[in-house]
């Protein structure tokens, strides 16, 4: 590390947790690992499928935020896949392309979403930092992503 090191020279960006439900609508459950699979999304998830939306990613430093409001919070409580520490999601631009891990990479499609009538997060607090701070991908190659892997932009 050098004198002119910053913060993502000495934390790299990381996947904190990997997460997966069969049914829509909950929060996703952490697990060890999951498989993304090509033009699907992540194995036994319920939002996998043929389209644009089949993986989901927030920064820890989102929930983070909502933290701060007095809830406690886990990744996975926003129904996102891919709980990630040190990298801008909100802030990429749709077309962006992520490295995970040693094989996978996923294409950003959205910045955001519409929040349903029914989140939970936002019945509570009144507000809910996925619709503004969540994105969505599409894997284009497949692999298993686990807790730890590093997320990168692909360059090139």
């Amino acid at each position: 590390m050098t004198l002119n090191s910053t913060p993502a020279d000495r934390y790299p960006s990381r996947i904190v947790a990997v997460s997966v439900s069969r049914t829509k609508g909950v929060k996703k459950d952490n697990v060890a690992e999951a498989k993304a699979l090509v033009g699907f999304g992540l194995e036994g998830d319920a939002h996998g499928g043929a389209w644009h939306r089949q993986v989901s990613l927030l920064a820890l430093e989102s929930i983070e935020k909502m933290r701060g409001k007095g809830m406690e919070l886990q990744p996975g409580d926003f129904a996102e896949n891919l709980t990630t520490e040190g990298i801008d999601l909100p802030n990429l631009p749709v077309g962006t392309r992520l490295k995970i891990g040693p094989e996978v990479e996923m294409e950003v499609t959205q910045i955001g979403k519409t929040c349903h009538d029914g989140c939970a997060i936002k019945k509570r607090l009144g507000e809910c930092v996925m619709p503004t701070e969540g994105i969505f991908a599409k894997v284009l190659h497949g692999g298993v992503v686990r807790p730890g892997d590093a997320i990168e932009l692909v360059h090139g």
